[in-house]
């Protein structure tokens, strides 16, 4: 058997695992092909209702409240999922193919005859906040800058190494970097959802022997689907997944990071006071409030913002680092967002924008995300660059 397909026979129940690329014109023939000469009894297919929503009916953009994730502090999710899709979307478009046009194939191929089918995946947000949450700041940090280096890449791959994605060798290599890179994200991405598609298919599809299933999956999780099931058959683990439905709850460190810089910028300016004196407490202030509030007004006038926004990243960003509650990217983004409202237009070219560095300025949800992102940026290294010279101005 072909070395994409797994097939295993579990108590009377045969399992077809038909492992794709998200962007191979080949895997989407397989599919329809092998569901065709199948006809299962079950199709199971690696997707959730929102993304099925997005690949199927394209509306899943039309119900973004862009103002209402910068208020509930979502704009670093939203970034790392539009950049995942935008790197997604320019590899199909240089192969003349959608991302997840395999997945939209077995279920309409399923529909056509008649079969049933179920969406078998996490929901993704649940899936990029449980992934945000394991992640230090230091390897949100890296997360972002790889999502970005992938979006904005000039490489292109071929549509054989493409299709050599689906080979076992690859994969090994690929999944050992990611967790060798960010064993958090790998563990979430990878791992999590190996569990979470094996038990939902175990569970959603007939008890009876002799059922035949079909399972449409990314390569990347054929190997540690297969070890569930089996797990699954033998008793040595439960179907219930549950917990891989929550999102982490902060703990103790996590919650106390959000305090520790305002606590130490405070402390640094009140000791300028009381120990060096007026003069050099209100230099040390000033300090504070004009890089702060330039870096973050640079990094606004880089995401090419609206005049009042980068006004608003200046005066904002000096007190909003002082607050554990708020930063001054959701301040930037919701006045941009305000100022220069999404149009239909943007909605609907989204995807497409997201695949080009001018397409991202031009698209004023995008744009808005970006106000957001570089005035935060500017400000934190405004923090990180300022603790030691106030430091060192108040031993000197």
């Amino acid at each position: 058997m072909k070395g994409n397909i797994v097939t295993i026979t579990l108590n009377g129940r045969e399992f077809k695992l038909i492992g794709t690329a998200h962007v191979s014109r080949d895997s989407i023939e397989e599919v329809r092909n092998i569901i065709c000469e199948e006809k299962p009894d079950m199709v199971c297919v690696e997707l959730d209702q929102g993304r099925y929503n997005a690949i199927a009916k394209n509306d899943n953009w039309e119900k973004l409240n862009l103002s209402k994730v910068f208020r509930e502090g979502k704009g670093f999710l939203l970034i790392a999922n539009l950049v995942l899709s935008g790197f997604q979307r320019r590899l199909g478009n240089e192969l003349g193919v959608k991302p997840g046009e395999e997945m939209k194939v077995a279920v309409e191929t399923a529909q056509e005859l008649g079969l049933p089918y179920t969406l078998c995946d996490r929901e993704v947000q649940t899936t990029l906040r449980r992934a945000w949450a394991r992640c230090s700041l230091w390897s949100k940090s890296k997360l972002l800058a790889t999502l970005l280096a992938s979006a904005f890449s000039t490489d292109k791959l071929s549509e054989q190494e493409i299709e050599n994605l689906k080979n076992k060798n690859e994969l090994e290599g690929m999944m050992g970097e990611l967790a060798e890179y960010l064993p958090g994200v790998k563990t979430t991405l990878i791992d999590e959802r190996d569990q979470y598609l094996a038990s939902k298919i175990w569970t959603s599809t007939p008890q009876e022997p002799n059922k035949r299933i079909v399972a449409v999956v990314g390569a990347g999780h054929l190997q540690g689907m297969k070890a569930h099931l089996e797990k699954l058959n033998e008793g040595e683990e439960t179907a219930d997944v549950s917990e891989l439905d929550k999102i982490p709850k902060p703990g103790f460190f996590s919650k106390a990071a959000r305090f520790i810089i305002p606590v130490i910028i405070v402390s640094l300016l009140a000791a300028g006071f009381i120990k060096a004196g007026g003069d050099t407490g209100v230099s040390m202030i000033m300090q504070w409030i004009l890089w702060n509030g330039s870096l973050a007004a640079l990094g606004a006038a880089i995401a090419l913002a609206h005049p009042l926004a980068i006004l608003v990243s200046f005066v904002g960003a000096p007190i909003t680092t002082l607050s554990p509650f708020i930063g001054v990217g959701i301040l930037s983004g919701l006045v941009q967002a305000a100022l220069r409202k999404p149009r239909v237009s943007d909605v609907q070219s989204i995807m497409e924008d997201t695949a080009s560095i001018k397409g991202v300025y031009r698209n004023r949800i995008t744009k808005a995300l970006l106000v957001f992102f570089f005035s935060s940026l500017g400000s934190s290294i405004a923090s990180f660059v300022l603790i030691p010279r106030l430091a060192g101005m108040l031993a000197g």
